[in-house]
């Protein structure tokens, strides 16, 4: 068993990557009856479109599983917020007045849906926080190893600086909302590698992961540091390096640093084929969304055996102690393991990735 403490304040975690697997259930008035068969309702929430895998993997395999393990009775209720917390909130409460027989929920503000995620309890809705760790009397949470996905990518950063990197060499760091409680700790996890490696010369906590914000922050930062004394970026996803090559281009910046990113976007893949952004950090949709599914069904239909097996971590949250969790690993997305990674897991086809414009990239690293 590992146990995970996520508070407002980022901690650090030691993780192993065991595999993930079983411990006991959490108990109370939101346990499912056993006696609940395949006509299920399962509400999704998710947070935004800004990042692509939401729209385009999360829900869709969600609702693919859920039909699986149903024989295609179970139904999905879903609803995306748009990044607007009260919407969310809204969204929410009409999936507990319409009676929906389990909540997986990713939380635009984790703090501030905890109020309604008690609303869901008392009703005795479960609730399921999914990708984000929500407050409130959550039953559940699935979502991938965030401490490592900083230290992957600050780890990366670092050695794509070179053996000579020292302390003169200076890093800008774009991090996530202080909304979302996985930021702090992809935050957390980077500062671990960077630390004393590198000097931290700017770092900015972004609004909504907004692309145009990290744009302003990186402008921002070129103006505080030079344009050729920045060594590298460190952008807590994807979604946000387009505004910062924006802000770096603009300021005449022609050779771009390394520049991490995170959600192994379709963009951001042929950017790090023609060498626009370094490197990504590869989460595997299908494995965390397919685990959600897993637990929402077991929960509803109490198969307590199985929802144990799914949720053999422990995590903390400011409100809420030793909550059922399955942690998922990650990897860095780099040139030398595309193939390995995305395509190999059926994610996108080489002919995706390697359009008209990135060919000569593509062939350049072999990927065919």
């Amino acid at each position: 068993m590992r146990r995970i403490a996520i508070s407002v304040a980022a901690s650090t975690l030691s993780l192993s990557l065991a595999a993930c697997g079983a411990l006991g259930a959490s108990g109370g008035s939101a346990d499912a009856s056993p006696t609940k068969g395949n006509d299920i309702t399962v509400g999704v929430l998710l947070p935004e479109r800004t990042n692509t895998r939401y729209e385009d993997f999360d829900y869709p395999i969600i609702k693919a599983k859920v039909e699986s393990l149903t024989n295609k009775q179970g139904k999905i209720a879903y609803a995306n917020a748009d990044n607007d917390a009260g919407e969310q909130a809204v969204q929410m409460q009409k999936m507990i007045d319409d009676k929906v027989d389990v909540i997986l929920i990713d939380a635009v503000d984790s703090h501030a849906i905890a109020g309604t995620v008690k609303k869901a309890k008392e009703a005795g809705v479960p609730v399921i926080a999914y990708d984000r760790l929500a407050e409130g009397p959550i039953d559940a949470y699935v979502s991938f190893d965030n401490e490592l996905v900083g230290q992957v990518q600050g780890r990366t950063l670092v050695e794509s600086l070179g053996e000579g990197v020292d302390t003169s060499d200076k890093v800008v760091m774009i991090n996530g909302s202080p909304t979302d409680p996985n930021a702090k700790q992809f935050k957390a996890g980077a500062l671990s590698e960077l630390e004393g490696k590198v000097t931290i010369a700017s770092s900015f906590d972004t609004k909504d992961w907004s692309p145009d914000v990290a744009q302003s922050e990186m402008a921002e930062a070129i103006d505080k540091i030079g344009k050729d004394n920045i060594a590298g970026v460190y952008s807590a996803n994807d979604a946000m390096v387009v505004g910062i090559i924006k802000a770096l281009e603009s300021a005449g910046v022609s050779d771009l640093p390394p520049i991490t990113g995170q959600d192994a976007e379709l963009l951001a893949v042929q950017r790090i084929v023609s060498g626009e952004q370094y490197m990504s950090v590869y989460k595997s949709y299908p494995a965390e969304a397919e685990a959600a599914a897993e637990m929402a069904v077991a929960k509803v239909q109490g198969k307590d055996i199985k929802f144990d097996s799914l949720t053999r971590d422990r995590v903390d949250s400011p409100t809420d102690k030793d909550i059922p969790a399955q942690l998922v690993t990650v990897v860095a997305l780099t040139k030398a393991n595309i193939k390995s990674t995305v395509v190999a897991d059926g994610i996108y086809k080489v002919s995706d990735i390697c359009t008209d414009k990135y060919k000569a990239g593509c062939a350049a690293i072999g990927l065919k």
